[in-house]
């Protein structure tokens, strides 16, 4: 990956996550910027923006909790922690599914339309 550095604000722009969100992350332990500047900036590069991609997904799944707390799940918890990512997989292949089959579609009707713009808009009336 590359090590260049990046300050906070490209960080946040890169990240769609607000300032405060990423020293919140930083505060919690769950990321740290990997180097900080003359003047105490931080710095970050391309692993932690990564590290903070993978935090901004997981968090709307329902994995505050276990990112927070630092600690390892147990057993039970783990399998449960799986079957809920397993049920969002499926959850989002479907509706990846729906949205291209609306999209085909979508194209095909625009298509016909291009084709034919003036019988396409009498049918439409």
């Amino acid at each position: 990956m590359d090590d260049r550095h990046m300050q906070i604000g490209e960080v946040a722009t890169r990240t769609e996550l607000s300032l405060r969100t990423i020293r919140h992350y930083e505060e919690t332990g769950l990321v740290t910027p990997s180097a900080r500047s003359q003047g105490g900036f931080r710095l970050y590069t391309e692993s932690d923006v990564a590290r903070l991609m993978v935090i901004r997904r997981m968090k709307p799944l329902g994995f505050t909790h276990r990112l927070d707390s630092g600690a390892e799940p147990v057993d039970a918890e783990r399998r449960e922690l799986l079957d809920r990512v397993r049920a969002y997989e499926r959850s989002a292949t479907e509706q990846v599914d729906r949205l291209r089959t609306q999209l085909s579609r979508a194209e095909e009707f625009a298509a016909a339309l291009a084709d034919r713009p003036d019988q396409a808009a009498v049918r439409s009336s």
